[in-house]
Order: structure tokens, then sequence, then C-alpha cells
């Protein structure tokens, strides 16, 4: 179907954020599957080129939204009805729980409105999914039954991280500088000793290893319960992944949380860390962490995900010592700040001031939204 863009804007008053839950709500309703990340990355997208220009709006979801080419002529069908206004999905207050949309107002010939009115279909209600609202809430605000719903969303990020060269040499399809010898003598066999095509080899490749450090100290206590559980989402669905507690001690937690069962990990987890909710000594607790674990191996070539708010009560020299040499051993290290998101936030904690020289990736860690942004940050 082609794509037509005249100047109608009906959407000019909805907020990249309401815009982007109604239309893929719509888009549910006609039959197009969109994952929960794809949204979320949709809603990033939009936030960054607005809502004002029907055609940006146009490819940010059909690039961002569609996973086979199939849907597209569905998904054009869908975007023009909704954005010239024949379907209208109003969201009033997009946080408000169980939130029920509309599509009315469907501009129809005379032919179709006495088919409708017959049919008494006036309005087609449609039901707002309360996961799409989960998104952008703060953890900090999350209820019990919020955390249950938020972990099956989190189960879907697909954190994919980075690749490392192995040692292992494998076989490339294009020349390389390493011809493979034993490949090329075994097939001349076939052509009488002559080697009749050439064949090679390259550096393989393997999963670089994610390692998280969890701050579970009493200023961390409303986000941890809701990032605990997003790491042994990780640890279930992915290998190569470690998973260490840091408080007034370190707590290697990785074998408790890789049960399968949430409830049986995090209860194994608890048991295993005694100072949860306590005091923070950050940079004892790093130092730890690299004397015991991470010289040996774990940290070589890792990507190390901190998950803390930055506050500390230990020397703020151990912890820029620390930070220092973490940052020399690893691939490279993330900070994910629940604070971040506050507004005229400063990364001003005596902690978080000694460590952010040494972090090559400073970001918000308060919502699922911020989780997704991890998953992306790590395949870059």
């Amino acid at each position: 179907m082609p794509m037509h863009v005249p100047a109608d804007v009906h959407t000019l008053s909805r907020t990249p954020e309401v815009l982007a839950q109604s239309f893929v709500t719509y888009l549910r309703v006609m039959g197009i599957n969109v994952p929960i990340a794809s949204t979320i990355t949709y809603h990033k997208a939009l936030s960054v080129i607005g809502v004002h220009e029907r055609r940006n709006v146009y490819w940010a979801g059909r690039s961002t939204l569609l996973s086979q080419p199939n849907d597209i002529p569905l998904y054009d069908e869908a975007f023009d009805s909704f954005w010239e206004g024949s379907i209208q999905v109003d969201i009033k207050d997009p946080f408000q729980k169980d939130e029920t949309l509309a599509a009315a107002d469907i501009d129809l010939d005379s032919t179709e409105k006495d088919e409708k009115n017959n049919n008494n279909e006036n309005i087609s209600p449609l039901k707002y999914s309360h996961s799409e609202i989960l998104i952008d809430k703060d953890f900090a605000l999350y209820s019990e039954e919020e955390l249950r719903e938020a972990y099956e969303l989190m189960k879907s990020i697909n954190l994919i991280g980075g690749r490392s060269q192995s040692r292992r040499k494998v076989a490339s399809l294009k020349q390389t500088q390493f011809p493979d010898l034993k490949t090329m003598i075994r097939s001349s066999f076939r052509t009488d000793g002559e080697p009749v095509k050439r064949y090679f080899i390259k550096q393989g490749e393997k999963k670089r290893k994610i390692v998280f450090l969890l701050d579970v100290s009493g200023s961390m206590e409303i986000y941890s319960r809701a990032l605990l559980r997003f790491i042994q989402a990780v640890i279930v669905g992915r290998t190569k992944v470690e998973a260490f507690t840091l408080g007034t001690r370190l707590t290697r937690v990785t074998r408790e949380l890789s049960n399968k069962d949430l409830d049986v990990a995090l209860g194994d987890a608890s048991k295993s860390v005694a100072d949860w909710s306590g005091g923070t000594r950050l940079g004892e607790s790093l130092q730890e962490f690299i004397n015991d674990w991470g010289q040996r191996g774990m940290g070589r070539g890792s990507t190390i995900v901190i998950l803390s708010d930055g506050w500390d009560r230990g020397d703020a020299d151990i912890m820029a010592e620390q930070m220092g040499r973490l940052s020399r051993i690893s691939h490279q290290v993330v900070w994910m700040n629940p604070l971040k998101a506050s507004p005229g936030y400063e990364p001003l904690a005596q902690g978080m001031a000694a460590a952010l020289p040494f972090v090559d990736k400073f970001i918000e860690g308060h919502s699922l939204e911020s989780l997704s942004e991890l998953a992306e940050l790590l395949t870059e």
C-alpha cells in the first residue's frame, strides 16, 4: 500500500508516551504482534524525533515495531486509520491502572454507517495493557503485584551482550590472512592432489562475560528488590553471567539466582546475603571482588555492571583506587544509578563522585526502560 503524507497532524496533542502506547495497542488489535521491548524502542525514538511529522512517526514505527515483512501492508492500513483520525485510541491518563480505550469516530460512507448501526457496533472497546504503564514507572513505586508483572517483562529483554575474540580459529567464507591448510589438503585428495579451492580461517568469537555488582544497602532497598529480579532473569536466560551483592561485604549470588523458580532463587539469595539493607562500603567491597575474583579471570575482559546509588560510607580514596583497578582489567564499566533519573540530579555523593572518572557508561537504573537501554548499550 503506498504511503501518502498529507499535512494532517491530529496527533500533535499527543505526547510520545501516549502516542506509542495507543498506537501499539491499536496494532495489536489489528493482529500485529508487538513485543514490549519494541514498544520501549518506539517510545524512545518518538521522544527524539517528536510526533509532529507524519513521515517520521511512520518510519519510526515501521523500523521498530515490525518483526516480519508480511506485516507491512497491515501496518500501513493501521497507520493511515490511526493518523487520519478514523480510528482514535484515547488514553486519558497513561499511569492509571486498567485504563479503557475506545475506538470511535469511525469514518465510513453511508452504507457502512447503516450496517454499523444495524449491528450495534458504534464503539469497539479496547483494553489498554497495564504492562505498558510499567515501562517508565519508577521501581520505587511498584507494588508487589507490579513486581511480579515486571518480572515477566524483564524476561523478554534480550540481553545479548558483546562478543570478544577467542583463542580458537573457525572457518571463514571470506579470504583472510590465515589459510586453512588442513582443509585444503583434505580437499585436494578429491582432485588428484591438486588444491583447486582455497580455504581460510579467522579468529573465533565468544560471548563476553557480564558481571553484575548490586548494591543492597539501606538506601538501595526500594530498587534492589526489582533489580535483583532482573539479574535473576538474565542469569537464567543467558550463559556467562556472574552476580555479586555489595554492602558492607561482598557476596557471590550467582548459584542462588540460577534457579529458574524466582521465589526459590530470591529466598536462597536472601539467606546467603548477611548485609541486606545495611551500610555501604563500596570501595572495600570492590577491592574484595578484584582481589578474590576479578584478577583471577572473572573480571578480565568482562563487562562490569554496577547497580548502585553511589552512597558510600567508606574512604573515597579507596573507592577511586579500586575503580581504577576495575577499569584497567575489564572491557568496560557500566554504572546504573536509579537516582540519575531524578530532576536536577548531580553525582555529588562521595562514592559516586570518586567512581565516575573510571566509568565508561553512566545510565539510569530506575525503570524497565532503563533496563532496555542497558541491553541496547551492551550490544554496541
